[in-house]
């Protein structure tokens, strides 16, 4: 390889570097607004808020750096490819068992298309749910009107990253129709809600008056639609709510009150 060939080489190498610190860069930011729109969903409706547009600016740069970056590799790999020197046959029994043995290598190697990579979005968003084992967590669970979705407390029980689904565990007693045991799911990523934490009131989302919400009803362990009523002045204070289809005798809508802890966002498209 001449000078102006190893050059041309670490000149590509540099430029694979600085792609790399900038994909760093903009993977911190992405994740700084995955974070904010966890903790407080409702900052998307604040006149004026941009957060939405920012996440897609930042989306589309990643991807940009990203093609930048399989670029420069393909040009790496070039350079290397014509700069290297065949190497020597060797003797035919040799070669044969040598291509035996590369036979069995690409028998065992998964093709490219079965290996997942996992990006570092993702990889947290993996290491969070991974991390709710034992914890009870709000699932969408099967049910035999599929028009509708239902909403239950569960615990989690395990999380498989290679499927990205939760087993759980329905801790309430069935009916005897049900066979009066403990059930448990099987549930992609999606259909699974964390609570906010009963020990970090700072990690439950503030929702302001006239909000739907999702909220465990009262003295039961299922969740169902609802509209806040009162404005929290305190973390630790509960939440007043007033649940759908919950009208007394009289027609009148009653007020009750919620653990902070036990309220979420409402699934967007929910059907109830």
């Amino acid at each position: 390889m001449s000078t102006l060939e190893i050059h041309s080489l670490m000149e590509s190498c540099k430029e694979l570097d600085r792609l790399k610190k900038e994909q760093e860069d903009v993977l911190i930011d992405i994740n700084k607004m995955h974070k904010k729109l966890q903790t407080s969903p409702e900052v998307v409706e604040k006149p004026g808020d941009n957060s939405l547009l920012r996440l897609k600016t930042l989306y589309t740069q990643a991807k940009s750096l990203a093609d930048s970056e399989v670029r420069i590799l393909n040009l790496l790999l070039n350079q290397l490819d014509g700069s290297l020197p065949p190497g020597p046959p060797g003797p035919p029994g040799q070669q044969r068992r040598r291509m035996e043995g590369n036979d069995q290598k690409k028998k065992r190697m998964k093709p490219d298309s079965d290996i997942q990579r996992v990006s570092p979005s993702m990889r947290n968003q993996l290491d969070n749910c991974a991390s709710l084992k034992g914890e009870q967590v709000a699932a969408r669970v099967p049910t035999e009107d599929s028009d509708k979705d239902e909403y239950i407390v569960v615990k989690v029980m395990h999380f498989d990253r290679e499927t990205k689904e939760f087993e759980v565990l329905d801790e309430e007693p069935g009916d005897d129709e049900e066979g009066g045991g403990q059930r448990k799911y099987k549930l992609p990523m999606s259909h699974i809600i964390p609570f906010p934490k009963r020990g970090d009131p700072s990690s439950a989302p503030d929702f302001p008056p006239g909000r739907a919400v999702l909220a465990v009803y009262p003295s039961t362990t299922a969740l169902y639609r609802a509209t806040v009523v009162n404005s929290r002045k305190r973390k630790t204070e509960d939440y007043l709510l007033e649940f759908d289809d919950d009208e007394g005798e009289d027609g009148s809508m009653p007020q009750r009150t919620v653990p902070f802890y036990n309220v979420v966002a409402l699934p967007e498209g929910h059907r109830q």
